[in-house]
């Protein structure tokens, strides 16, 4: 009765694909083998992340044909989100609900846009992608909170002490700020561990507002005048903290991510930073600040 009338269609062979194009990228990459450390390598995790209609075909139908191959990596785990929705609507390009990924690109930068969705993202339960709030995401969270606060330390930094990172003598406050930041760090990365993605984004921006506070509170811009000790100190803080936020917005912001840490002196390896909090070294020379997010500014088209 379950069988009845029902086919099997395109899912059977289109999951062979994660297979096949792994083994094709790594013959044209002039290695025919390499394909085998994430497919064959038991320290290899995989991870589908699929819409709910998806998930039998990724749960049930690909880990029983790579039981039966035999020798070939399970998934990991299957993260099935829900839909994303257009004024309540399932996206459809024939019905003309929704935008494409191009539209989205060609008016905005693209981890400004990684940045809105994953703030956005349907995890347990379907979610309305509401346009005006994706631009106020970007325009008072990452613009304002995140961009503004790596642009203003930088500025000061060279305004203050030429663009050299000053020392420090950190007081229990300047050690609070910094434990606080390790601690959301260490839970971004349970969240990231779990796939609970927008828990973790949530959990790094809020290390850039506890940065904020603690820049208000200290008022550097108001030290640099009669202590220069106590200014470099909250700048140099500023700047420890301001390195660990950038590791851990790094899956979100690939792309701004690397140039905060190399504005800092750190180099980004390929595949992205260890994950923690970096040493900037006092003496270094800091790269000239530069506006990491452009504010959007769109009107809703109705």
């Amino acid at each position: 009765d379950l069988g009845d009338g029902k086919v099997i269609y395109v899912w059977w062979e289109a999951v062979m694909g994660y297979l096949s194009a792994a083994k094709e990228w790594a013959a044209s990459s002039g290695d025919p083998e390499a394909w085998k450390q994430w497919w064959e390598n038991p320290d290899a995790e995989a991870y589908y992340f699929v819409g709910k209609d998806n998930v039998p075909f990724h749960a049930i139908f690909w880990p029983a044909m790579l039981m039966g191959y035999g020798g070939l990596n399970l998934p990991t785990d299957v993260p099935a989100n829900q839909y994303i929705t257009f004024k309540g609507e399932k996206a459809s390009k024939s019905r003309g609900v929704g935008k494409s990924l191009r539209w989205y690109l060609d008016h905005i930068e693209p981890d400004a846009l990684r940045y809105a969705l994953a703030a956005n993202f349907p995890e347990n339960s379907d979610s309305d992608l509401v346009e005006d709030d994706m631009w106020r995401r970007i325009n008072d969270e990452l613009v304002a909170t995140w961009g503004n606060l790596v642009h203003r330390v930088v500025s000061m930094t060279h305004r203050y002490f030429d663009g050299v990172v000053p020392p420090a003598d950190p007081d229990d406050r300047d050690q609070a700020l910094l434990d606080r930041v390790d601690e959301l760090l260490l839970a971004e990365h349970t969240d990231i561990s779990n796939v609970r993605l927008r828990s973790g984004l949530v959990q790094a921006m809020s290390a850039a507002q506890e940065v904020n506070v603690y820049l208000s509170e200290r008022e550097p811009w108001k030290t640099a005048k009669a202590d220069e000790a106590r200014t470099g100190t909250t700048l140099n803080v500023a700047l420890q903290a301001i390195a660990g936020i950038a590791v851990g917005l790094s899956p979100y912001l690939p792309f701004t991510s690397p140039k905060v840490l190399a504005t800092l002196g750190i180099e980004s390896p390929e595949g992205g930073p260890a994950w923690g909090r970096p040493q900037v070294d006092a003496g270094t020379m800091l790269a000239a600040p530069e506006p990491l997010f452009s504010k959007v500014e769109i009107e809703d088209e109705e």
